[in-house]
């Protein structure tokens, strides 16, 4: 922890106060993957499953900033983000060394396209992810919203290891608990997590497991049907490339805020090398 201070002291010191957020908490899942709160600007508004730009300030003195999902839903106080950490990443090799009461830059002007505008009404709305890209899903499984706009809500996620879901369980786990949207909840949403290299109860690739019909069979679904399903995907880029193609031999057709369809693709997901 030789590199704390000085990430600390940096990001404390330095930050320019109009885009400085306070950090309030944070969470190390593994050796690869953190969460973290910060402070939420009072004039900040947004739709849940968008993102912002945040970061630090770089060794040349000019702010370091990449997108990132904003994990907590539009209704919070705080504005929760899940990260990958990456040893030589010129931003996330700083970033996961902060401590509650550093500061970090927060750009306030979130956008993106994982919501619920951008798709059409449907009866059944799928969460696509892998890695840290259950973020935006993580905001919109804490949404009312979703759950007043679908009868059935199917979080899929995949990781290489069960380690690496335990964030995502974590939260699935806690929201039939939720003193504000438990009773929401119900038993609409469904939680479908899958391994690809360590042995878990399910296991395989999304795309497997939706051409196979096996995730179908797994939760007593009928298949996917562009009359009353609806999706939304986030991951890398090859990811998301592989599940479009799947989501379109089901007939569902890539939407966007200014032209709602039946699936949306989070374009600008942070990945490795950051």
């Amino acid at each position: 922890m030789t590199e704390q201070k000085p990430v600390s002291d940096t990001a404390a010191t330095k930050v320019t106060l109009p885009d400085a957020q306070t950090v309030n908490s944070v969470t190390h899942w593994t050796d690869r993957l953190f969460s973290f709160r910060v402070t939420r600007p009072q004039s900040l508004r947004f739709r849940s499953g968008e993102f912002v730009m945040i970061g630090l300030l770089g060794e040349n003195g000019k702010p370091l900033l990449r997108a990132y999902s904003i994990a907590s839903p539009a209704w919070d106080e705080e504005l929760e983000f899940y990260s990958i950490k990456v040893p030589d990443g010129p931003l996330t090799s700083k970033l996961q060394h902060i401590q509650p009461g550093d500061q970090i830059i927060l750009r306030p002007k979130p956008v993106g396209t994982l919501v619920h505008d951008a798709l059409l009404p449907g009866k059944r709305v799928w969460f696509l992810a892998t890695g840290t890209g259950i973020a935006p899903f993580a905001s919109l499984m804490r949404e009312p919203e979703t759950y007043e706009k679908y009868d059935e809500v199917i979080m899929m996620h995949t990781c290489r290891t069960v380690a690496e879901l335990e964030y995502g369980r974590q939260l699935v786990e806690s929201l039939k608990d939720d003193p504000l949207i438990g009773e929401l909840v119900g038993d609409k949403l469904k939680y479908y997590p899958t391994t690809t290299r360590e042995e878990f109860h399910h296991m395989g690739r999304i795309t497997d497991n939706l051409t196979s019909g096996k995730v179908f069979a797994d939760l007593g679904l009928e298949p996917m049907n562009p009359e009353t399903d609806r999706a939304m995907v986030c991951g890398s880029l090859a990811f998301n490339k592989d599940v479009m193609e799947v989501l379109e031999g089901f007939g569902l057709r890539e939407g966007a805020n200014s032209e709602p369809r039946e699936y949306v693709v989070e374009k600008a997901f942070v990945g490795d090398g950051i």
